[in-house]
């Protein structure tokens, strides 16, 4: 009996002292009381408008911005859920690179896996889609291959890469030879960055398909001399010493690894008139660079948006002279008007106008991004090889 009664006691103590915790608990528990975390939000979303919005989990954050390709920073809201958000203007069809700073740390959208590869900052990309005449938009035509090689650098000392693309109908059992474009990234990016975030293979595929680029091979190679460019950062491009041997340890790369490597495993031309190098960035300087001063391996050069270079031409290209222009076929200097290297580009411009060299002079509206590049690339191809 008096266990009996002890027990009664027991469940009464429960039921006054200990059950309305529980049900406390019970009443702050998140839905997700599994121990999974909370599904992905809707990020980017774009909408019937080409308006786009970007969404961040962030409870307890002060402050979030998103940082947009081509555009200032924008400050995002928060919701009561902790969710903050922002929605852009109807942007054009496009492919945008961003990512978020929370409390001033970059961020990537963990919603989204669309990835922009990047040695330093890597990023998100959110597509816009667009009409068929946009030269990036994938279409039901012939498509390419990319193939992806690794190699042992002797002159760089390391593992490194380059990426091929072969066009449509490409047959290496076949006698069938075809031109090759040297096609180089900029600064912070991997080889992959021409297809990754360039989308270049859409591009040649694209316009292959029309007629409007001849068939070629495309070698995308890794774009540094001195991965001490990279491990120096952004402050990489005031220690002079290390951006000269990037630059020169590049050529040497391509020139004597690179380029042996592909012509012998594909069916290149090895002629100069069927060499064509070109880049972004760094890259446009690195083509100007190895093209300019190697016109007996370059007949097409091409350069976006150059920088790295400093207004010493003559020092940079010493041999340059009237008797480069029956070896030229052309020289494709581009930039946007709104990009911070404008500048240095028009001087460059000008200098050769002034030693006579023959060269086209492309300006378009546009910043230093990818969007400015990919119609670079496009019109730049249909020049190449007629």
């Amino acid at each position: 009996m008096q266990s009996h009664q002890h027990l009664a006691r027991f469940f009464l103590v429960f039921v006054i002292c200990v059950a309305p915790l529980f049900a406390a608990a019970a009443e702050q528990k998140p839905a997700q009381s599994s121990g999974f975390p909370a599904p992905p939000l809707i990020s980017p979303e774009v909408h019937a408008d080409a308006s786009v919005t970007f969404r961040v989990r962030a409870a307890n954050a002060k402050e979030v911005i998103l940082e947009r390709e081509g555009a200032d920073p924008i400050y995002m809201q928060k919701g009561d859920d902790g969710v903050w958000s922002v929605t852009t203007p109807p942007l054009p069809p496009d492919y945008y690179g961003y990512s978020f700073a929370i409390d001033g740390v970059r961020t990537l959208d963990a919603s989204n896996p669309s990835l922009v590869p990047n040695l330093i900052y890597p990023g998100n990309f959110v597509h816009v889609p667009g009409s068929a005449s946009l030269p990036w938009e994938a279409e039901a035509v012939p498509h390419g291959e990319i193939h992806h090689h690794f190699y042992k650098s002797a002159v760089a000392d390391d593992e490194r890469d380059y990426y091929v693309y072969t066009p449509a109908g490409y047959n290496p059992a076949k006698k069938m030879t075809y031109p090759v474009l040297y096609l180089l990234h900029g600064f912070s990016d991997d080889a992959s960055a021409w297809t990754a975030v360039g989308r270049a293979n859409v591009i040649f595929d694209n316009l292959i398909s029309t007629g409007k680029v001849k068939p070629m091979i495309v070698v995308m190679p890794l774009g540094y001399g001195t991965m001490e460019m990279i491990r120096l950062g952004w402050n990489a491009w005031s220690h002079a010493e290390v951006r000269d041997e990037n630059f020169r340890k590049f050529t040497e790369a391509l020139l004597s690894e690179v380029m042996p490597q592909v012509e012998k495993e594909y069916r290149i031309r090895p002629d100069r008139n069927s060499r064509a190098i070109a880049g972004l960035s760094m890259g446009g300087s690195e083509s100007l660079l190895t093209g300019l001063n190697n016109l007996d391996k370059f007949s097409w050069i091409g350069a976006f948006s150059s920088g790295g270079i400093p207004d010493d031409f003559q020092k940079d290209f010493p041999a340059l002279d009237l008797r480069a222009n029956p070896q030229i076929r052309l020289l494709w200097i581009a930039c946007g008007t709104e990009d911070r290297l404008i500048a240095v580009n028009r001087n460059l411009r000008q200098w050769l106008k002034a030693k006579g060299i023959q060269h086209t002079d492309i300006e378009t509206p546009g910043e230093h991004t990818w969007m400015v590049w990919r119609r670079n690339l496009a019109a730049f191809a249909q020049q190449l090889f007629r």
